[in-house]
Protein backbone atom coordinates (compact mmCIF):
# COMPACT_ATOMS: atom_id res chain seq x y z
CA UNK A 1 0.00 0.00 0.00
CA UNK A 2 2.79 2.31 0.84
CA UNK A 3 4.20 1.88 -2.35
CA UNK A 4 1.00 2.59 -4.50
CA UNK A 5 0.35 5.97 -2.57
CA UNK A 6 4.62 6.92 -3.17
CA UNK A 7 3.97 6.41 -6.84
CA UNK A 8 0.55 8.26 -6.31
CA UNK A 9 2.47 11.18 -4.87
CA UNK A 10 4.44 11.22 -7.47
CA UNK A 11 2.24 11.10 -10.12
CA UNK A 12 0.15 14.09 -8.69
CA UNK A 13 3.17 16.34 -8.19
CA UNK A 14 4.56 16.05 -11.64
CA UNK A 15 0.94 15.71 -13.47
CA UNK A 16 -1.75 17.21 -11.19
CA UNK A 17 -4.32 15.22 -9.33
CA UNK A 18 -6.57 15.76 -12.06
CA UNK A 19 -4.74 14.88 -14.72
CA UNK A 20 -3.05 11.56 -13.32
CA UNK A 21 -5.24 7.91 -13.37
CA UNK A 22 -5.65 5.10 -11.15
CA UNK A 23 -4.11 3.50 -14.38
CA UNK A 24 -0.91 5.80 -14.20
CA UNK A 25 -0.92 4.89 -10.80
CA UNK A 26 -1.08 1.24 -11.14
CA UNK A 27 0.95 1.34 -13.85
CA UNK A 28 4.16 3.07 -12.12
CA UNK A 29 3.58 0.65 -8.93
CA UNK A 30 3.63 -2.39 -11.08
CA UNK A 31 0.43 -3.57 -10.06
CA UNK A 32 -2.72 -4.11 -12.26
CA UNK A 33 -5.97 -1.47 -11.79
CA UNK A 34 -8.10 -3.66 -10.57
CA UNK A 35 -5.51 -4.32 -7.71
CA UNK A 36 -5.34 -1.19 -6.92
CA UNK A 37 -8.96 -1.30 -5.90
CA UNK A 38 -8.47 -4.14 -4.16
CA UNK A 39 -6.41 -1.62 -1.81
CA UNK A 40 -8.36 1.90 -2.66
CA UNK A 41 -11.45 2.47 -3.37
CA UNK A 42 -11.17 5.43 -5.03
CA UNK A 43 -8.09 7.38 -6.79
CA UNK A 44 -8.93 9.76 -3.71
CA UNK A 45 -8.69 7.26 -0.82
CA UNK A 46 -5.00 6.13 -2.17
CA UNK A 47 -3.67 9.54 -0.29
CA UNK A 48 -6.33 9.19 2.53
CA UNK A 49 -5.75 6.06 3.54
CA UNK A 50 -2.97 5.29 5.82
CA UNK A 51 -2.01 2.31 8.47
CA UNK A 52 -1.49 4.97 11.42
CA UNK A 53 -5.04 4.14 13.04
CA UNK A 54 -3.91 0.99 14.25
CA UNK A 55 -0.57 1.97 15.69
CA UNK A 56 -2.67 5.13 17.10
CA UNK A 57 -4.99 2.71 19.19
CA UNK A 58 -2.20 0.40 20.32
CA UNK A 59 0.25 3.24 21.49
CA UNK A 60 -3.32 4.70 22.99
CA UNK A 61 -4.04 1.47 24.97
CA UNK A 62 -0.40 1.09 26.21
CA UNK A 63 -0.80 4.04 28.20
CA UNK A 64 -1.11 4.47 32.24
CA UNK A 65 -4.40 4.28 33.52
CA UNK A 66 -3.36 7.17 35.57
CA UNK A 67 -3.54 9.33 32.36
CA UNK A 68 -6.53 11.65 31.50
CA UNK A 69 -8.06 10.67 28.45
CA UNK A 70 -6.37 13.50 26.30
CA UNK A 71 -2.72 13.22 28.00
CA UNK A 72 -3.04 9.30 26.58
CA UNK A 73 -4.31 10.89 23.38
CA UNK A 74 -1.32 13.12 23.50
CA UNK A 75 0.93 10.35 24.56
CA UNK A 76 -0.05 8.32 21.95
CA UNK A 77 0.61 10.58 18.76
CA UNK A 78 3.98 11.75 20.29
CA UNK A 79 4.79 7.82 20.53
CA UNK A 80 3.49 7.42 16.84
CA UNK A 81 5.63 10.26 15.42
CA UNK A 82 8.67 9.52 17.24
CA UNK A 83 8.60 6.15 15.78
CA UNK A 84 8.24 7.57 12.12
CA UNK A 85 11.21 8.38 10.17
CA UNK A 86 12.13 11.33 8.58
CA UNK A 87 10.60 10.24 5.37
CA UNK A 88 7.60 9.09 6.96
CA UNK A 89 6.93 12.91 8.17
CA UNK A 90 7.68 13.86 4.77
CA UNK A 91 5.60 11.76 2.93
CA UNK A 92 2.89 12.84 5.28
CA UNK A 93 3.06 16.08 5.00
CA UNK A 94 3.43 15.82 1.29
CA UNK A 95 0.32 14.23 1.79
CA UNK A 96 -1.51 17.04 3.56
CA UNK A 97 -0.16 19.66 1.68
CA UNK A 98 -2.02 17.50 -1.25
CA UNK A 99 -5.14 16.74 0.36
CA UNK A 100 -5.15 21.06 1.44
CA UNK A 101 -4.83 22.22 -2.01
CA UNK A 102 -7.00 19.31 -4.29
CA UNK A 103 -10.94 19.77 -3.55
CA UNK A 104 -11.52 16.27 -3.84
CA UNK A 105 -9.34 15.48 -1.93
CA UNK A 106 -10.32 18.22 1.05
CA UNK A 107 -13.77 16.21 0.37
CA UNK A 108 -13.10 12.61 0.86
CA UNK A 109 -10.58 13.46 3.85
CA UNK A 110 -14.30 14.71 5.75
CA UNK A 111 -15.21 11.40 5.25
CA UNK A 112 -12.49 10.08 6.62
CA UNK A 113 -12.48 12.66 9.31
CA UNK A 114 -16.16 11.39 10.55
CA UNK A 115 -14.50 7.65 10.69
CA UNK A 116 -11.55 9.10 12.70
CA UNK A 117 -14.36 10.92 15.25
CA UNK A 118 -15.94 7.09 15.35
CA UNK A 119 -12.78 5.53 15.90
CA UNK A 120 -11.55 8.09 18.79
CA UNK A 121 -15.10 7.89 20.84
CA UNK A 122 -14.32 4.13 20.98
CA UNK A 123 -11.04 4.59 22.20
CA UNK A 124 -12.34 6.81 24.54
CA UNK A 125 -15.39 4.91 25.90
CA UNK A 126 -13.05 1.64 26.24
CA UNK A 127 -10.84 4.28 28.29
CA UNK A 128 -13.46 5.84 30.41
CA UNK A 129 -15.73 3.35 30.68
CA UNK A 130 -18.55 5.00 28.82
CA UNK A 131 -20.75 4.03 25.46
CA UNK A 132 -18.96 5.73 22.27
CA UNK A 133 -22.56 7.30 21.78
CA UNK A 134 -21.63 9.18 24.84
CA UNK A 135 -21.94 12.79 24.17
CA UNK A 136 -19.18 14.03 26.66
CA UNK A 137 -17.24 11.15 24.77
CA UNK A 138 -18.31 12.32 21.26
CA UNK A 139 -17.63 15.90 21.93
CA UNK A 140 -14.10 14.75 23.11
CA UNK A 141 -13.92 13.03 20.29
CA UNK A 142 -14.77 15.36 17.46
CA UNK A 143 -12.88 18.12 19.58
CA UNK A 144 -9.30 16.19 19.10
CA UNK A 145 -9.92 14.90 15.46
CA UNK A 146 -10.45 18.75 14.89
CA UNK A 147 -6.90 19.62 16.77
CA UNK A 148 -5.59 16.91 14.38
CA UNK A 149 -6.71 18.35 11.33
CA UNK A 150 -6.37 21.79 12.25
CA UNK A 151 -2.76 21.01 12.78
CA UNK A 152 -2.47 18.97 9.52
CA UNK A 153 -3.69 21.93 7.27
CA UNK A 154 -1.44 24.50 9.36
CA UNK A 155 2.24 22.39 8.95
CA UNK A 156 0.90 21.69 5.64
CA UNK A 157 0.95 25.50 4.85
CA UNK A 158 4.45 26.27 7.28
CA UNK A 159 6.48 23.77 6.31
CA UNK A 160 9.34 25.75 9.07
CA UNK A 161 6.85 24.45 11.86
CA UNK A 162 7.13 20.57 13.67
CA UNK A 163 3.79 18.88 13.72
CA UNK A 164 4.93 16.62 16.65
CA UNK A 165 5.74 20.03 18.47
CA UNK A 166 2.21 21.76 17.44
CA UNK A 167 0.38 18.88 18.08
CA UNK A 168 1.48 18.41 21.29
CA UNK A 169 0.80 21.73 21.84
CA UNK A 170 -2.33 22.44 20.96
CA UNK A 171 -3.83 19.08 22.44
CA UNK A 172 -2.18 20.56 25.55
CA UNK A 173 -4.51 23.44 24.88
CA UNK A 174 -7.56 21.27 24.31
CA UNK A 175 -6.59 20.10 27.29
CA UNK A 176 -6.32 23.17 29.68
CA UNK A 177 -10.12 23.58 28.48
CA UNK A 178 -8.92 26.21 25.59
CA UNK A 179 -8.27 29.16 27.24
CA UNK A 180 -8.48 31.81 24.52
CA UNK A 181 -7.69 35.49 25.64
CA UNK A 182 -8.13 38.66 23.78
CA UNK A 183 -5.28 40.51 23.09
CA UNK A 184 -5.32 43.89 23.74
Amino acid sequence: MASVQMHALRLFREQGYSATTVEQIAEAAEISPSTFFRYFSTKEDVMINDNYDPLLIAAFEDQPAGLSPIQAVRAAINAGISEMSTDELDVMRQRDELIGRVPELRAANLKNMIQTIELMAGMLAKRTGRSSDDLEIRTLAGAIVGVNTSIMLYCAEHREFDFAERMDKALSFLEAGLPLQNIE
